[in-house]
C-alpha cells in the first residue's frame, strides 16, 4: 500500500513534468508553423491545437462509451468546459490581457455559444443524447472545421497580420552574442533548428505526445490518490479529478502561450478546445452509445447551465470597449470557479441537491 503511494505520488509528478515542458515544445512548434504558413495563431488553436488538447476528452469518452456506462461521459465534457473557461482563461487573462479578434466576436464565440446551448437544450429535453442528435453534432463541428480551414487559407493568401499581445515578451539577445556554457549553446541551437519545418513538425508532435502522455499519468494517480488513499466519492472525482485531468493540456498549453505571448494560441486553444468537447466528442459519445443513448442527468444540466454562463461571460467579455478579456475578467472567472466548485462540494456533502 505505501510502496503503490509512493509510485503514484511520483508518477502525479513525472506527470507535471511531462504537462509543463510538452506544453512548451507543442506551443513552439505551432506558433513555428503558423508563422511560416503565414496564418493566424488563432485558427492553428482553434483547429489544430484545440484538437490536440482535446485527445484526452476524446479518450475518456471512447473508453466510457464503449466499455462503461457512460455516465461520466456528460460531466467530464461540461467540466472540462467550465474549467477550460473560468481556470484556464482566467488565468491566462491574469497573467496577460487577451485581445480578441473581430472574426472571433462574429463568428467562433457565437458558434460556441449556440453549440453550448444546443446541447444543453437537446440534452434537457430528451433527458438524453440520441445516435442520431450525436451526428448533427459531428455534422456541425466539421462544418466549423470546414470554415476555419477555408478562412485560414484566404489569410494566408492575402498574408494578414496576427494581433500581438501587450505584453508579449521581450526577444533574445542577437544571435551575434557569442554564446557560452552546455546549456547556452543548446538553447542557442534549439532557437536555430526552430526555424526549420521539418523541425517545427516534430516538437509540435513530440510536445502533444507528452502532453497528453503527462495528462493520462496525473489522471490515473490523482484518482488513485483521491479514491483509495484519501476516500473521495467516486461522482466527485469524475466532476473534479477528471474532468481537470484532461483539461491539463488546455491549461498547460493556453497559460504557456499567455507567457510566451502567443495569445491567439490561448485564446483559439479554449475556443475551439469547448467546441469540440460539446460536438465531436459529445457526438462520438452519444453515436457510440447507439440506441442506449447518451445520459443527460439533473447534474448535467446544472453543470450544462454554468458552462453556458461561462460561455456568456467571455463574449460579454470580447465586446467591451478594449476587446479583449483583461485581468478584470479573469479574476471574475476565477471567482466563479471557487464558487461552482464550493457548490459541488456542498451538494455531495451536505444538502444533496440531486
Amino acid at each position: 500500500m505505501v510502496g503503490m503511494a509512493i509510485l503514484k505520488v511520483f508518477l502525479l509528478l513525472l506527470g507535471f513534468v511531462l504537462l509543463v515542458k510538452g506544453a512548451d515544445f507543442f506551443v513552439d512548434g505551432a506558433s513555428g508553423i503558423a508563422k511560416k504558413l503565414k496564418v493566424s495563431t488563432f485558427i492553428i488553436g482553434v483547429t489544430v491545437v484545440a484538437l490536440g488538447t482535446s485527445a484526452p476528452e476524446a479518450a475518456v469518452t471512447i473508453m466510457d462509451a464503449v466499455t462503461g456506462s457512460g455516465d461520466l461521459i456528460v460531466g467530464n465534457i461540461l467540466g472540462s468546459n467550465i474549467i477550460n473557461i473560468f481556470l484556464i482563461l482566467g488565468v491566462s487573462a491574469v497573467i496577460c490581457n487577451l485581445p480578441v479578434e473581430k472574426t472571433t466576436r462574429m463568428i467562433d464565440l457565437p458558434f460556441l455559444l449556440l453549440s453550448s446551448v444546443l446541447f444543453v437544450v437537446l440534452g434537457f429535453l430528451g433527458n438524453s443524447f440520441t445516435w442520431w442528435e450525436g451526428l448533427i453534432f459531428i455534422v456541425l463541428y466539421f462544418a466549423y472545421m470546414a470554415y476555419n480551414v477555408v478562412f485560414a487559407v484566404k489569410q494566408s493568401k492575402l498574408q494578414l497580420e496576427e494581433a500581438h499581445t501587450v505584453c508579449a515578451i521581450e526577444a533574445e539577445a542577437s544571435q551575434s552574442v557569442e554564446v557560452t556554457g552546455w546549456y547556452s549553446k543548446l538553447k542557442f541551437k534549439y532557437e536555430q533548428l526552430k526555424e526549420k519545418v521539418w523541425f517545427l513538425i516534430i516538437i509540435t508532435v513530440f510536445g502533444l505526445a507528452m502532453v497528453i502522455g503527462g495528462a493520462q499519468l496525473v489522471v490515473s494517480s490523482a484518482q488513485y490518490i483521491a479514491e483509495d488513499l484519501i476516500g473521495i466519492s467516486p461522482e466527485l472525482v469524475a466532476l473534479t479529478v477528471v474532468a481537470f485531468g484532461t483539461s491539463l493540456p488546455e491549461l498547460v498549453t493556453s497559460v504557456s502561450a499567455a507567457r510566451k505571448g502567443d495569445v491567439g494560441i490561448a485564446t483559439g486553444n479554449i475556443i475551439g478546445s469547448n467546441i469540440a468537447n460539446l460536438l465531436l466528442i459529445g457526438g462520438l459519445g452519444a453515436v457510440c452509445k447507439g440506441s442506449l443513448g447518451l445520459v443527460f442527468s439533473t447534474e448535467g444540466l446544472v453543470s450544462g447551465l454554468v458552462a453556458l454562463v461561462a460561455t456568456i461571460i467571455i463574449f460579454v467579455s470580447s465586446f467591451g470597449k478594449k476587446k479583449s478579456i483583461g485581468r478584470a475578467a479573469g479574476i471574475i472567472m476565477l471567482s466563479c470557479l471557487i464558487l461552482y466548485y464550493i457548490f459541488i462540494f456542498l451538494n455531495f456533502y451536505v444538502f444533496n441537491i440531486y
